[in-house]
């Protein structure tokens, strides 16, 4: 017995092309990690084969119309399935949209049924196996987001002054008219919005005033120049 035998799953392949879907099927008939196979072209469908199959893994074709949708409604599902995204562009914003839905693994466009298969055998350790594309996306999320939030926690380290200028940042306030607003020279508002900028990790106004909206109100406190 060869190590894909020993991990034979039940798999149920979702596109919305029979031609594809039906090609895909034929390929990976007689693959000895596959126990069963079956196949769904839209959301009822899939939904349906979801419950009556009880497929291991769902290979999902991402060009199917409303792919995100099925992954939502497998991964919601009872059982075990999970779910592969096949066709994947590999664009961020398609990478982060997938693993958000929940999806356990991905093949680019272009993979190889060698790719499928060691794909499927993470699976069943239990891994995710990425391309190199679709990890340098995930770690690039991963990373902007922490950036996100140690802004975030520095916005708690303004002055009650420094909270003061940046909502007239936010109001829309030149420098001089900041100066103006609260009685301060303009070198001053200069030096405030410096401090702003570099405890906020951002390098424009706009983008300091969208991090603490986000945050909310400051705290009280009395302010000082």
């Amino acid at each position: 017995m060869d190590e894909f035998s020993t991990i034979a799953r039940r798999v149920l392949i979702v596109d919305d092309t029979r031609l594809s879907r039906e090609a895909l099927r034929s390929f990976l008939e007689g693959e000895p990690w596959i126990a069963a196979l079956d196949t769904a072209g839209d959301l009822a469908a899939t939904i349906e084969r979801v419950r009556d199959f009880c497929p291991d893994v769902v290979l999902l074709n991402m060009a199917t119309v409303g792919s995100l949708g099925i992954v939502g409604a497998v991964v919601g599902a009872e059982g075990a399935a999970r779910v592969v995204a096949i066709g994947v562009s590999g664009s961020e914003d398609e990478v982060i949209a997938l693993a958000e839905a929940g999806v356990a693994g991905y093949l680019l466009r272009g993979a190889s049924r060698a790719d499928l298969a060691m794909t499927m055998q993470s699976l069943a350790r239990g891994e995710s196996l990425c391309p190199p594309q679709i990890s340098a996306a995930l770690l690039r999320r991963v990373a902007s987001m922490a950036a996100e939030r140690r802004s975030l926690t520095a916005g708690s380290h303004l002055t009650a002054r420094e909270h003061q200028v940046l909502r007239l940042i936010d109001q829309g306030l030149s420098n001089r008219q900041i100066g103006q607003h609260l009685g301060i020279e303009v070198r001053t508002v200069k030096n405030h919005v410096h401090n702003i900028l570099e405890k906020l990790h951002v390098h424009r106004r706009g983008e300091a005033a969208a991090r603490m909206r986000a945050v909310g109100p400051p705290g009280a406190g009395a302010p000082s120049s």
